[in-house]
């Protein structure tokens, strides 16, 4: 589709000749497959009712607009005629690729017709001079590719005759553009609470990992007691997800989370994803997709990959408690944003005791065509880490100066990890339909060393050998491989003069796990008791219907039903734990499994159990509007989340968790060619009919009573050329349905604003433009219930960011927790003795992690061949 204008500068002279000389012409296209004019038609027959409407402007969640604006030149002058070449008075015409990076600056060019050796060198030095305003998919700025053909004519003889005149190219400044958007088929929208997140200059704020891109959705609190290599705890909506039981965590579509974790079930590490190569997140908040699957109780986030600056980059970062960060990027210039690779090395000694971290990752993905309707994508990713932990400290100890803010307990704690998977998938489009077909295979090492009650645990038995307090650290080790795939059908039907979308599709995964927990002396640092010895080979199969029923121009259906089969395969070399009456000839002593349980009658210590259990849920959500800019949504759904391994028992249906969720809400979304404002207002409510609550005396989540959560969320983004802003606050009351006390460790409030500016300055170097940007995060946690009615302290941290981009070259510093905080990260009620008393008292106390200081640190990046 394209539109066509024509010019005509002083300096072109045109003439009868169809291709040198010609008169300069702009146009304006958009390439799109055959295949897709139908849905355009579609699309564009809404655009045509919604105008009429005076709703052109307004995106709304039914229609899923993504409109694709151009970038437009700023700056820099028409290329210069060679002058070698003015003897020859030619008209030459040079088509050039040109890629523009998401901040407007040139970054390639590439010659797609010559004019010749002089006239293509004159060509790419004059429009690597050029500035741009970025091009935007839908307001967001996205780095972009044009096609410009430059037509180079000999100044009039007159003109010869003036040295002082600088002959100069008629260059066809509005240029000629050719669009293309390239990508899968889009998910969805789901309601007011489905968030797609276009990271966009958003990544200038500060950010240790790319867990931290959460917090640009809604509710989402990141704390961390298990150090820098260890999951993050992840609060949302009233959820205390700890390492992932809650939120199902993908990357492109491949599972993060671990089923069947003894340390957490769910347990999602997300620190082998490198920041740099993260391009969007879709978080929907709440399980309202029927493509959802395990683990999404609270909700879902998926991280979608990409890198829009092309060439090669490498970036270097030092800075507070000797932190160093070496990344490299590589974008093959010919290839497309998802077509990449990329690695990191980073070690930091930590702030405070036994935080010292070290790290290395490494991912790559290869995006290739299958046809001009198909394409087919493969990534292969690495990462191993290791770290210490410092664990909580007492606050009496605090007080009493017995220990600093930042100090730790126990040097033991830590742990290492390490992750390695291989994924790919094709998607393809046969006349209406759509087929999408994904493999993975993933394989998770992980060990972890936690002690929260020091010499608390270790009583005496009257079955044990005599023996003195030896400690209560964990020494836990998880090691699973994990094969699944996924796919889908999508096709197009027309009903009562709509057109309508129905799809069909199916997940499947297997696990085979193999975990243990001990407890390690204190003295020795050898293992004094087995507390878990799990052999687990786990299965879920689901299926799902999904359909996009427009029933009216205005009303929009949304939904389906998906099934879920789990079935467990559990081998407890550890089950027996005790003897009711001990032989007398050979009593048990200090042994963990026990081959004797009934009155000393032998037997062996395993037990084998297998089940299986099966769920349907149903999950709708209805979208009224736009209504003059406004959309009104309400969506219900059912989540699951499966059992931990260590409560399976033979031929007991699998107890899993049952969620139901209620939303409504209001989205307001405009745009205009250069600004885009959406706001949401959501309330919601969440019923668990049994919950999992960190217990300290297990190190990890156990079992408790069903709960419920209602509360409401207002968020805003607002961005334009060079100004992006994201808000966002969260309000929520979570209690136990049998007593309406709150549940322990979720914050009742969390605010959330991200800021980032950036602009081209009024300086030039060495003719190259110096751009700067200057960004903000700031953090507000309300209070937290806590055991036995008390409440934690708030927190407020700000962390702010700025840099310098010249030509190849971008110095960037940014501070953590700016205005130097001393604040508690997590805080906890229970009993714990770190002095080893023979009879240690059994009062709770209150417990904390301290968050981290103020950091600085500063970055210099280097990006070469760009484009």
């Amino acid at each position: 589709l394209c539109l066509t204008v024509s010019e005509n500068p002083t300096n072109v002279r045109p003439v009868a000749d169809d291709r040198v000389g010609r008169v300069p012409t702009t146009s304006y296209c958009l390439m799109i497959p055959r295949t897709a004019l139908r849905s355009l038609f579609v699309v564009g027959t809404a655009l045509v009712c919604a105008n009429a409407g005076g709703l052109l402007e307004s995106p709304a969640l039914a229609q899923e607009p993504s409109e694709v604006i151009p970038p437009a030149r700023t700056r820099g002058d028409d290329p210069t005629y060679p002058t070698s070449e003015l003897e020859s008075r030619k008209d030459v015409l040079v088509v050039l690729a040109v890629t523009i990076d998401s901040h407007g600056h040139v970054t390639g060019t590439r010659v797609l017709e010559s004019g010749g050796a002089a006239f293509d060198k004159a060509a790419e030095e004059g429009v690597l001079l050029w500035s741009f305003s970025p091009g935007t998919r839908a307001g967001t700025p996205v780095a972009t590719r044009i096609r410009v053909p430059i037509h180079f004519s000999p100044p009039p003889i007159a003109a010869e005759a003036k040295p002082a005149e600088v002959p100069r190219a008629g260059a066809q400044t509005g240029h000629e553009e050719s669009v293309l958007v390239h990508g899968r088929t889009p998910t969805l929208s789901r309601g007011a609470s489905d968030f797609d997140v276009k990271v966009g200059e958003l990544s200038r704020v500060p950010r240790q990992n790319a867990a931290e891109l959460l917090k640009l959705a809604p509710g989402i609190l990141l704390t961390n007691d298990g150090g820098e290599g260890h999951a993050n705890q992840v609060f949302l909506r009233g959820f205390d997800a700890r390492e992932g039981q809650d939120i199902e965590f993908t990357v492109g579509g491949v599972p993060i989370n671990e089923t069947g974790n003894l340390h957490a079930n769910g347990y999602a590490d997300t620190n082998f994803i490198l920041p740099e190569l993260v391009e969007s997140l879709r978080v929907l908040e709440g399980p309202f997709d029927p493509r959802q699957g395990n683990f999404a109780v609270a909700g879902s986030a998926d991280y979608q990959l990409g890198l829009a600056k092309r060439g090669l980059t490498a970036k270097y970062v030092t800075g507070s408690f000797a932190t160093r960060r070496l990344v490299l990027l590589w974008g093959p210039k010919d290839l497309g944003d998802h077509t990449f690779a990329g690695a990191e090395l980073a070690s930091s000694n930590g702030y405070g005791q036994n935080r010292a971290s070290e790290r290395a990752s490494a991912i790559a993905q290869y995006e290739g065509k299958l046809s001009e309707k198909g394409s087919f994508r493969i990534t292969g990713q690495a990462y191993a880490t290791d770290y210490k932990s410092a664990g909580l400290i007492r606050d009496d100890d605090y007080r009493s100066g017995r220990k600093g803010f930042y100090d730790s307990y126990d040097a033991n704690q830590g742990g290492n990890a390490t992750r390695f998977s291989l994924a790919g998938d094709v998607e393809q489009k046969v006349g209406d339909t759509t087929f999408y077909e994904q493999l993975f295979l993933i394989s998770r090492g992980m060990r972890v060393k936690e002690n929260f009650t020091g010499f608390l645990l270790d009583v005496q038995t009257p079955a044990e050998s005599p023996h003195g307090q030896r400690g209560d650290l964990i020494d836990r080790d998880v090691t699973e491989l994990t094969l699944g795939n996924r796919g889908f059908s999508r096709t197009k039907v027309k009903a009562f003069s709509r057109s309508h979308d129905v799809e069909f599709g199916y997940f499947a995964r297997f696990d085979q796990v193999q975990s243990s927990q001990y407890r390690v002396d204190a003295a020795t640092r050898a293992p004094y008791k087995l507390d878990i010895d799990l052999d687990s080979k786990l299965a879920n199969v689901a299926l799902y219907s999904d359909l996009n029923l427009h029933a009216l121009s205005w009303l929009t259906f949304r939904g389906g039903v998906r099934g879920e089969l789990f079935a467990f395969n559990v081998l407890n070399n550890c089950a027996v734990k005790e003897v009711r009456r001990p032989s007398v000839a050979n009593p048990p002593g200090d042994a963990s499994c026990l081959s004797q349980s009934d009155f000393g009658k032998y037997r062996e210590p395993v037990q084998r159990n297998s089940t299986a259990s099966s769920a349907f849920l149903p999950r709708a959500s209805v979208i009224v509007g736009p209504f003059d800019r406004f959309s009104f949504t309400g969506s219900y759904g059912q989540g699951i989340r499966s059992i931990d391994p260590n409560y399976v028992f033979d031929n007991t249906k699998t107890p899993f968790a049952s969620i139901d969720s209620y939303e409504s809400g209001v989205v307001y979304s405009a745009s205009t060619e250069s600004n885009t404002l959406t706001v949401r207002s959501v309330f919601f409510q969440t019923h668990v009919d049994r919950d999992l609550i960190f217990n300290q005396s297990e190190g990890r989540n156990t079992l408790a009573n069903g709960t419920t959560r209602t509360g409401w969320v207002g968020a805003a983004r607002f961005t334009n050329s060079f100004f992006d802003e994201s808000a966002n606050v969260t309000l929520v009351r979570s209690t136990f349905d049998d007593t309406n006390l709150l549940v322990p460790y979720v914050p009742d409030v969390v605010l959330r604003s991200d800021t980032a500016i950036h602009h081209v300055l009024p300086v030039t170097i060495a003719n190259q433009p110096v751009s700067g940007s200057l960004s903000s995060g700031v953090t507000l946690v309300g209070q937290r219930a806590l055991p036995f009615g008390d409440r934690s302290n708030t927190i407020f941290t700000v962390d702010a960011g700025g840099s310098l981009s010249w030509d190849a070259f971008e110095l960037g510093i940014t501070a953590t927790n700016l205005t130097g905080q001393q604040y508690r990260l997590g805080e906890y009620n229970f009993a714990s003795n770190w002095d080893n008393a023979s009879k240690p008292t059994l009062v709770p106390v209150r417990h904390f992690t301290a968050g981290a200081p103020r950091a600085v640190f500063v970055s210099l990046s280097i990006n070469v061949g760009g484009s």
